[in-house]
């Protein structure tokens, strides 16, 4: 899942994108409002994380804006404004969910995998796609009860196209969810994951579970 931080203090963004990246999140920074709003919009991210005093425009301004566009990505504001009425606000104006600063990286993974889990439309933690069984929790993936071995990446690219089933996803829709904003999309690199994780399916007797729709991307099946 792939992370938006609009945060001004950088080495705290830094520490952010580092923490997030060791539970499994892809992240990418922008140090003002401006360019947060061009990042949000340009790219797909799975959910934004906003400080409210930016150096350019508040942070509240930045929300509004966003969703003045349409953008339904979900945002969690974090802040050290912790006023009732401040918390109300945020939330009032759009957003996802409000966490006040300093805040354990463990209460912030919950609210980050909440929303996003919300944003699919799905109550629980588990993803259940016929005979496959995904648990983000753990970041382990199964097929008929038989753990996968998955790289980070292989992993992330089975969980955004469980999240999208049964939908057909497309290349470039998966590179927006998985990789950073420094990929290259002329590289090699998703085929080869995309061809590793079909294989490592099929060792496990999923053989046929991952299938490319010629022309729009791919997509699982729940029988073989």
């Amino acid at each position: 899942m792939r992370l938006l931080i609009i945060e001004d203090d950088k080495e705290l963004a830094l520490i952010m994108k580092e923490g997030l990246e060791e539970q499994g999140f892809t992240v990418d920074i922008s140090n003002t409002g401006i360019e947060g709003e061009e990042k949000a919009l340009a790219n797909g991210y799975d959910a934004i994380l906003l400080d409210l005093n930016l150096p350019d425009k508040d942070g509240l301004d930045v929300l509004a804006f966003l969703r003045d566009q349409e953008l339904h990505t979900p945002i969690i504001i974090i802040t050290a404004r912790h006023a009732v009425a401040e918390r109300a606000h945020g939330l009032n104006s759009g957003a996802d969910d409000y966490i006040i600063k300093p805040f354990d990286f463990v209460e912030l993974k919950a609210r980050i995998k909440a929303v996003i889990r919300r944003s699919y439309g799905r109550t629980k933690n588990e993803i259940n796609i016929g005979r496959i069984r995904i648990d983000p929790h753990i970041r382990k993936a199964y097929v008929d009860g038989l753990e996968i071995s998955l790289s980070a990446k292989e992993f992330d690219i089975l969980e955004y196209l469980a999240n999208r089933h049964p939908d057909v996803v497309s290349s470039e829709d998966i590179v927006e969810h998985v990789y950073d904003e420094f990929f290259d999309p002329f590289s090699s690199v998703l085929r080869v994951h995309i061809a590793n994780l079909r294989k490592k399916l099929a060792a496990a007797g999923g053989e046929g579970l991952l299938i490319t729709i010629k022309g729009k991307g791919y997509r699982l099946c729940k029988e073989e």
